[in-house]
């Protein structure tokens, strides 16, 4: 009983010392990655557990940190950070999206293609549209606006023939294909609708 009764006191306290840094801010994410988001008179950064500025409060807009890294946006353009706030890219890309499965969909152009980790292009601009990768493969957009699935390499395992295509969970995903709603597994095959 003074074992429960000791937590109880204590987790005041404790309660109050973590929260005093995010009183700072007018919004704090959960602490992903070792970093929390933060949001600053409009404007977004990240900090560490302790509340100390790891990424400056300076951006436009930041995505939640995936496989250890996030992209902000400054301005118009779009950059990467790692979790220990090293900028892995230049602020070039116009849309950016989380890393998933090592690669990330960036847009120049109006054209999407993938870098890795290391801020290399390593699938090129070629696609109108493009999100991350899931079970190994990405739905990304040709240039007459139909969605398929294409591989780490950039090869379309699905032709795009779809008008929307959702990402692959458990095996399937769900396109959409003249209004009629449809899910497939990773050959292309459907499987109900």
């Amino acid at each position: 009983m003074k074992k429960i009764l000791l937590l109880f006191l204590l987790f005041p306290v404790l309660d109050s010392y973590a929260q005093k840094w995010e009183k700072n801010y007018e919004s704090v994410d959960n602490c992903i990655c070792g970093l929390s988001k933060v949001k600053k008179n409009g404007k977004i950064g990240y900090v560490n557990k302790d509340g100390d500025v790891i990424i400056k409060v300076i951006y436009d807009e930041g995505l939640t940190f995936n496989e250890g890294y996030t992209a902000v946006r400054l301005d118009m353009k779009w950059m990467y950070f790692d979790s220990t706030g090293r900028a892995v890219t230049e602020a070039i890309y116009e849309d950016a999206y989380s890393f998933s499965g090592g690669l990330a969909p960036v847009a120049q152009n109006n054209q999407y293609g993938f870098i890795n980790s290391t801020g290399q292009l390593v699938i090129p601009f070629q696609f109108s549209n493009a999100r991350g990768f899931t079970e190994g493969l990405a739905p990304a957009a040709n240039a007459k606006g139909f969605w398929g699935f294409i591989n780490t390499k950039g090869e379309w395992v699905i032709k795009p023939a779809y008008d929307f295509t959702g990402n692959f969970e458990e095996g399937e995903a769900r396109v959409i294909k003249d209004n009629k709603v449809m899910y497939i597994d990773h050959q292309g095959k459907v499987l109900r609708q």
